[in-house]
């Protein structure tokens, strides 16, 4: 299997705080690796060394071949990289940027205007093409910025929480454009707190947390590590959740967990026997069910019990884990 990515032990310090503590990571060509992480876990400073933007304490990292730190030059012609936040220009049009960025690439104006008249078409964006970018919606500015990082034609793609503040109809937008660059060939390195992000694009996930990789693996895989599946139940009445839950308890000896404005009740079980055993149960004590399934535990569930910290959870961020540029 070609790697487009290779990262072997690195170690990255600000001051005293360890940023990146012996991370490894790849990323086979052609497929999309999610970086999941807690904020200040690492992620954005291990995107910044592949991208050639800061050198490692120690260890070492490679771009088809080429070392991010002995060849950055040629690692750098190969890469596109979109931040956390827009870095087009609002006063420009959407050509204009798109222009810009390929005269600054040593396209001839022809050429940079065909790629960039491409590209926005691509993106569906050739209605908005001479609007100033301040017009945009949120998603049609992540589009343009998605499109100005493909301007060089890279074979990899740096996406550092594309859809960070986005609406789901804008997040869906963004994802349906990832989906077609990996179908044409793109590899993508995607850092992410949204789990559902995660699940939708990645084909395989790398958690870090406190500057260390915690646990690899296909979405599914993880997600079986954590051990166990998860009953859920959601009674017809309210009326019924105290009798559900100690039923619940009955049967898998652990306290279910109750969310009191929806209804539902979920606990970890080990034997999935237990499902018919429960529809058993809920007949015998006269309660009806508007729901009722056995599932593996969610992303979300996942990342709480290798890291100890919720995805919507803000850490205060020790190290400069901002935008990229």
């Amino acid at each position: 299997m070609t790697h487009a990515i290779r990262a072997e032990g690195l170690v990255k310090h600000y001051g005293e705080t360890k940023a990146l503590d012996g991370v490894d990571l790849e990323v086979p060509a052609g497929k999309v690796v999610g970086v999941l992480g807690p904020n200040g876990a690492g992620k954005t400073t291990a995107v910044r060394i592949l991208a050639t933007l800061i050198r490692p304490d120690r260890g070492h990292a490679s771009v088809f071949g080429y070392d991010v730190v002995k060849n950055p030059m040629a690692v750098r012609s190969m890469i596109g990289l979109t931040g956390q936040y827009a870095s087009v220009d609002e006063d420009l049009s959407g050509t204009e940027n798109l222009v810009l960025i390929g005269r600054l690439l040593e396209l001839s104006r022809a050429d940079a205007k065909k790629r960039a008249a491409d590209l926005l078409e691509r993106f569906e964006l050739t209605d908005a093409a001479g609007r100033a970018i301040k017009t945009y919606s949120g998603g049609m500015r992540r589009r343009l910025d998605l499109a100005a990082s493909l301007v060089g034609r890279p074979k990899v793609l740096y996406l550092d929480e594309p859809t960070t503040g986005l609406d789901p109809h804008a997040r869906n937008e963004v994802w349906a454009v990832v989906r077609t660059l990996v179908a044409d060939g793109t590899t993508v390195l995607l850092t992410t707190q949204y789990l559902e992000e995660a699940d939708q694009l990645a084909d395989t996930i790398t958690v870090f947390d406190h500057g260390h990789v915690v646990a690899n693996g296909r979405a599914d895989e993880l997600k079986r590590r954590t051990g166990g599946q998860t009953l859920q139940v959601r009674p017809s009445a309210l009326a019924d959740l105290d009798a559900v839950e100690r039923i619940l308890a009955g049967l898998t000896g652990t306290r279910p967990n109750r969310d009191d404005d929806t209804g539902l009740l979920t606990a970890p079980v080990a034997d999935p026997v237990l499902l018919s055993t429960l529809v058993r149960k809920l007949d015998e004590a006269g309660i009806t069910a508007d729901e009722l399934a056995l599932r593996l535990p969610s992303l979300d569930e996942v990342f709480l019990a290798l890291t100890g910290k919720k995805t919507d959870e803000s850490t205060k961020d020790a190290t400069p884990e901002g935008s990229l540029v």
